[in-house]
């Protein structure tokens, strides 16, 4: 409770009355949209799912495989289209097979738009070398055994033979 005194014209008066208290929630609201203000600007400078899928097939023309497999990588799922999101993991899966596709690279995926690129590296441990709409990136080291639905990248088939994605 506080106390104020309040003025109207020539009296004085004593007032006290309880100010309302912000739930935990609206605080935490409060909080994570002044936080994320700021990536709002950043967001709209993001090219649209399309044109890096584009971008990334004109890279792939030139030769440029890594750039190419990097510029789908930053690829947002959340914001793409479903059609978007089918077209930039069918590009995508390319890249790597034409890359790692010889190699003993593994595919695992984490739902629609989400995947990786995976190479072992011994002891139980494989090597993240591409990835598209996660927060995985080249470089990271992850556990064999702790992902399920992992599958050999020659085994999996083009979205053709499984009739058209």
């Amino acid at each position: 409770m506080t106390t104020a005194t309040l003025v109207a014209g020539n009296r004085t008066m004593e007032t006290t009355e309880a100010r309302p208290r912000r739930s935990l929630e609206e605080l935490v609201d409060r909080l994570i949209d002044a936080l994320f203000a700021a990536n709002t600007e950043t967001e709209a400078e993001t090219p649209s799912a399309t044109r890096s899928i584009h971008e990334a097939r004109r890279l792939r023309q030139a030769g440029d495989v890594d750039t190419a497999l990097a510029v789908l990588g930053d690829v947002n799922p959340t914001t793409a289209t479903t059609r978007e999101v089918r077209w930039a993991f069918s590009e995508w899966k390319a890249l790597v097979k034409r890359r790692f596709g010889g190699g003993d690279a593994a595919l695992y995926t984490q739902g629609a738009g989400r995947a990786a690129a995976l190479v072992p590296q011994g002891n139980g441990t494989l090597e993240v070398v591409a990835a598209l709409g996660m927060r995985w990136r080249p470089g990271k080291l992850v556990s064999e055994r702790s992902l399920r639905g992992l599958r050999p990248l020659n085994a999996c088939p083009e979205p053709a033979e499984r009739g058209g994605a």
